[in-house]
């Protein structure tokens, strides 16, 4: 099984996360932000993952919340793919959410980058802080040692928008971790490592 549990503690959060990438999708998520509850709960159940997310806030900052979680949550998806043998490595979804159109890329490389070319309008939707969202998918490359290639092809609601990102992203993140059952101890890379 390919899980993994971790707790990241700073003076402004602690957060504990425990994941299994071959589950069934379930979750059990309360980081104190409503929306972002709902999208890592729409993060478990399209990506397959089990997933449980718990936070302190010491400092009552959102940001703060949202990059301490995405920093665990990517730290704890690299530990627990390990040496990522037998990985298919890349994965991309189309999706849509009403009349919002997301594309997500990700590339499980060893290698850092994000990008998150996303126009939203508001500056919140319900109590999330939208300017935060690119936030979250930096952080979460970073820790997790992955490209990540978010792209907004049409959309005009916020919420719809930002739900089409998170589902988008979990259905290519999906593909990426599954098994390729043809190269099951290949490192999918001709350098040998990822």
């Amino acid at each position: 099984m390919r899980q993994c549990e971790k707790t990241r503690k700073t003076n402004e959060t602690q957060v504990f996360v425990k994941l299994n990438i071959d589950g069934n999708g379930e979750y059990k998520i309360n980081t104190g932000i409503k929306f972002f509850d709902h999208m890592l709960e729409q993060f478990a159940h399209h990506s397959g993952f089990d997933l449980n997310i718990d936070v302190t806030s010491y400092d009552k900052d959102n940001h703060h919340v949202v990059e301490d979680v995405a920093i665990t949550l990517g730290s704890a998806l690299k530990d627990a793919l390990g040496d990522k043998k037998g990985i298919t490595r890349y994965g991309e979804k189309i999706l849509p959410m009403d009349e919002a159109l997301i594309l997500s890329v990700v590339d499980i490389s060893g290698r850092i980058f994000s990008k998150t070319d996303v126009t939203v309008v508001d500056e919140k939707t319900s109590d999330f802080e939208t300017v935060i969202l690119p936030h979250f998918f930096s952080s979460f490359a970073q820790a997790s040692l992955m490209t990540i290639h978010i792209k907004m092809l049409d959309g005009s609601d916020t919420h719809h928008i930002i739900e089409g990102v998170f589902k988008s992203f979990a259905r290519a993140l999906k593909i990426a971790v599954s098994i390729d059952e043809k190269n099951l101890e290949k490192i999918p890379s001709t350098k040998g490592i990822l």
